[in-house]
């Protein structure tokens, strides 16, 4: 199916950590939503896969996704090759995405960095007319580049090119937080801590969103990072 906006993470939980909010107050507005996990974050310290392949459904619906998909790449060995890029720009041409999302181009994981440069190359690449795909019945699939590639922020505090609006969406984005009970914090956890799974780091998510919200005075706010410069029609569409 065609979607508005097709978004990309390394792990199961990234899409959530860093774009949550802005996902799904896009679908209340009637935009469609896709979401894409590269690896199924087997070398997490906490949780399985099956519980984390569990998790990815419930914060979808959370959010209102049209579907979630995982590309089972090597979690911790990402590469940026090629034939990783294939199959991104295989799904870019077939779910034709007007936006894509993907992570920050560089993170505290290795593997977000890696993962930003796939699908920006894998984004320019599915609109040359002579790199060849085919779809699942073996189909040559038609060239196709989405209007705007966007990077969300998550662990590293990276200078946002702009913020969007997320007050009234905060609360399903926390709720599709929860719903990877396995990555974060709960008290009664008998699995290692990881910094992700402190109590700090779960309270510092809305800090952070209202810090950016706050700058753009309202109560909560999302940050993205443009790899060109953004342009509008007047003034008056500036917050």
């Amino acid at each position: 199916m065609q979607v508005d906006i097709l978004a990309f993470g390394a792990h199961p939980d990234d899409i959530e950590l860093g774009c949550g909010g802005t996902l799904a107050k896009h679908v209340a507005l009637g935009h469609t939503v896709g979401l894409v996990d590269l690896t199924r974050g087997e070398m997490g310290s906490r949780g399985s896969v099956l519980e984390r392949d569990a998790e990815a459904v419930k914060a979808a619906q959370i959010l209102g996704a049209s579907f979630r998909t995982n590309l089972d790449m090597p979690d911790g060995r990402l590469v940026n090759d090629l034939e990783s890029q294939q199959r991104i720009l295989e799904l870019v041409r077939r779910h034709r995405p007007r936006i894509v999302l993907c992570n920050a181009p560089r993170d505290r994981h290795p593997d977000h960095g890696v993962a930003s440069a796939m699908v920006v190359e894998a984004c320019f690449r599915a609109g040359l007319h002579k790199w060849a795909s085919v779809d699942d019945e073996g189909r040559a699939q038609v060239p196709y580049r989405p209007e705007h590639v966007y990077h969300y922020i998550q662990f590293y505090d990276l200078q946002a090119d702009f913020t969007v609006d997320v007050s009234a969406y905060v609360d399903a984005k926390m709720d599709a937080l929860a719903a990877h009970a396995s990555q974060f914090y709960r008290a009664d956890s008998a699995e290692p801590e990881t910094v992700i799974s402190s109590k700090w780091f779960w309270d510092s998510l809305t800090a952070r969103t209202a810090e950016w919200g706050r700058v753009m005075g309202v109560a909560h706010a999302e940050g993205f990072m443009a790899p060109r410069r953004l342009g509008v029609d007047s003034l008056f569409d500036l917050r």
